[in-house]
């Protein structure tokens, strides 16, 4: 029985077949095998990733990205699994509109998961359904706004008392 070579072209060419209209993206940035997908396909595309024979056995990090002038995509949420007994990687990124800042959990399916989504919506305001206790976890709960949105200044615009030409500008 011939052993199937777990890598970039072995996975990209499986799951365009497996989620066929539903992948959106397939690219290589620094030879890590990226996935942009429909937000609705994400349980289905990670439980298949986990129990097909290339074992993406660990949740390595979740994070949340903004793009404010992505019209009907400003929110994202990028996932990096690792597969340690085939030791594969892979990168997954889903978009959606900050209209409705919602996707599934994977604390079904990965408990790494739990601290990461509430990091993620702690600093983003990303809800994730069925996630069993999504508070936030490092800043205040009293706090109306989630920090990371690019929707704040990141410098007083009424200073008068800054020379631009004393940082490079």
């Amino acid at each position: 029985m011939e052993q199937t070579t777990i890598d970039n072209e072995y996975v990209s060419k499986l799951l365009k077949n497996k989620f066929e209209g539903e992948i959106l993206r397939i690219y290589e940035p620094d030879g890590i095998l990226t996935i942009e997908f429909k937000k609705e396909i994400l349980l289905s595309l990670v439980k298949f990733i986990k129990q097909h024979e290339i074992k993406i056995d660990f949740l390595t990090d979740i994070c949340g990205i903004h793009y404010p002038y992505h019209t009907q995509a400003e929110l994202g949420v990028i996932y990096h699994l690792h597969s340690f007994s085939n030791n594969f990687r892979i990168r997954l990124k889903t978009f959606f509109s900050d209209n409705n800042p919602e996707i599934d959990s994977l604390t079904s399916i990965y408990k790494s998961a739990n601290w990461q989504e509430r990091e993620t919506f702690d600093f983003y305001g990303i809800r994730f359904k069925g996630h069993p206790n999504l508070v936030r976890i490092l800043n205040d709960e009293t706090m109306k706004y989630h920090p990371l949105l690019k929707q704040y200044h990141l410098e007083d615009t009424t200073r008068t008392d800054k020379d631009d030409a004393m940082f490079g500008r």
